[in-house]
């Protein structure tokens, strides 16, 4: 009986602790020309631009250095049901939640800094023609 007892606390716990790093997963559908203003900052590689109203907490979409793009969310991974939007931090290679003081790579999403301990979402992205599209 003990024994089913641990059982059932150990699994009340994982859970719960799942529970605590959950992003939800809402339907991500931006797309660009190439050519618009707001993507001004993404025209050469080290760029870096954020797009609100998509995902959770709003865009970063990266031109990385061997010019691939890469796109995350901005909801921080600490505390995710806070909502709290990172920002990128001067220079475009990490983005910072204000409020925890964790940082995130932007190469990767990778946690940069704690208390960060998981990526931020990432999303795909393609480009088509002259269109940038960000989806998941």
């Amino acid at each position: 009986m003990l024994n089913r007892f641990l059982g059932l606390m150990m699994l009340f716990l994982c859970v719960s602790c799942a529970k605590e790093d959950y992003l939800p997963n809402l339907p991500v559908n931006f797309s660009a020309p190439i050519t618009d203003p707001r993507l001004n900052r993404i025209s050469s590689a080290g760029g870096s631009v954020i797009i609100d109203g998509y995902g959770i907490a709003g865009l970063i979409i990266c031109r990385r250095a061997d010019n691939s793009y890469a796109a995350f969310d901005r909801c921080s991974t600490v505390n995710p049901e806070e909502k709290n939007a990172v920002i990128i931090e001067t220079g475009g290679l990490t983005a910072l939640d204000e409020k925890s003081g964790a940082k995130f790579n932007l190469i990767d999403g990778g946690p940069a800094k704690a208390p960060a301990k998981k990526a931020l979402k990432q999303y795909s992205v393609t480009i088509s023609g002259y269109t940038l599209r960000v989806t998941n």
